[in-house]
């Protein structure tokens, strides 16, 4: 009697694929599409115009005022930012022509009129609801499929993301701009759809996680738009984090001449800002260093702007007041300085994000001023 001839080995299973979790709610995927068809509704005629203000507008929901770099503005790869620039001023929107300066890393604030703390807001976002759209704009727009995409692609990207289920077909939004109509064969062929016929569409499964209508869980929680429970580790915090945070982070976190550890930047940077409260006793204090370290604004100007030369980022306020040897000085005593010289504009930052520090406006004016009697001089 013949043996049995061996069996093939079975071919290896096909590792598991783990879809990603999605960014955001189904409510929060509400707030999305709001702030597109605010945008929509704007009178811009361009993609490069919209997708600045989508990126703009999402940053001032809750002010009224979002803060952006230049760095920001290069990364959107816009291809006339000048004129985007200029569409926003038509609109009543102001301080984004410093978008255009030379410096990249100093965030300028733009002041958008009817968005902000109003009862007639057109965005009436909390804090968590503003940060978690804003995070999904930024992971969308730099989404491997449309990352070398035309603006426009990427306008509609944002669109089609925000109106798209995760598992079943879409239809366009009315309100699509209209070179993102033009633009969307583009998408289909970078694989951010797999599917496009007519105005029907359907997200491709790798950005699956992008969609604002993810399948409703089998129970609504009770309180919608409230943060975790948990916190997010450092590396989630980071990635939820805006680009120029993100470049402003990874440059405190790599700076050898700090070299400061792992859990003392993360602690700083997601730590809850409490306000400093000054007491009798710290006002004393106060006017004791005044007094043996008078007319301290140039200075402590100077030596922001070159610590910030030599770092890559600015000092801390611990770092300043070692920087300008003022001294063994308590916590209070050491904010209570750094704050007098940021309201007497020879310091300022972008609070509350911490090794911001740099020199304010009374030192640009000061070297401003200083520069023609110098030539007179000469």
């Amino acid at each position: 009697m013949s043996s049995p001839s061996p069996r093939a080995p079975l071919p290896p299973a096909a590792p598991a694929v783990v879809p990603k979790p999605f960014l955001l709610t189904p409510h929060q995927g509400e707030a999305a599409r709001a702030l597109l068809a605010y945008v929509s509704a704007l009178p811009l005629s361009g993609a490069d115009a919209q997708l600045l203000a989508t990126v703009v507008a999402i940053r001032a929901a809750r002010r009224g005022v979002g803060n952006l770099t230049g760095q920001d503005l290069r990364s959107l790869r816009l291809t006339d930012p000048e004129a985007a620039v200029t569409a926003l001023a038509a609109l009543g929107w102001q301080g984004q022509e410093a978008l255009l300066g030379d410096d990249l890393v100093t965030p300028a604030g733009v002041t958008v009129p009817d968005l902000g703390s109003r009862p007639d807001s057109r965005l009436p976002f909390g804090k968590v609801m503003r940060s978690r759209v804003s995070g999904w704009t930024v992971r969308t727009l730099s989404a491997k499929p449309v990352k070398k995409t035309s603006t426009a692609a990427r306008l509609a990207a944002l669109f089609l993301a925000a109106h798209g289920p995760a598992d079943a077909h879409g239809t366009l939004p009315a309100h699509l701009p209209d070179p993102c109509r033009a633009a969307l064969p583009e998408l289909l062929t970078k694989g951010f759809l797999r599917e496009l016929d007519g105005d029907r569409y359907a997200l491709a499964d790798a950005v699956r996680h992008l969609s604002g209508l993810r399948p409703l869980p089998d129970t609504e929680p009770a309180v919608r738009d409230e943060p975790e429970a948990e916190g997010p580790s450092w590396e989630e915090w980071k990635d939820r984090a805006s680009v120029a945070l993100r470049r402003h982070v990874e440059a405190v976190e790599s700076c050898a001449a700090c070299a400061l550890s792992t859990s003392r930047v993360s602690e700083a940077f997601m730590r809850k800002a409490v306000p400093a409260q000054f007491g009798e006793k710290a006002r004393r204090a106060y006017g004791v260093w005044a007094a043996a370290y008078p007319d301290q604004g140039p200075a402590a100007a100077a030596s922001a702007a070159a610590f910030r030369a030599a770092h890559g980022h600015g000092p801390s306020v611990k770092q300043l007041c070692k920087e300008l040897g003022w001294g063994k000085m308590s916590r209070e005593l050491r904010i209570h300085v750094i704050r007098r010289l940021i309201a007497e504009g020879w310091l300022t930052n972008t609070d509350p994000v911490p090794w911001t520090l740099r020199p304010g406006r009374a030192a640009q004016t000061g070297a401003a001023a200083a520069a023609p009697a110098a030539a007179r001089r000469g």
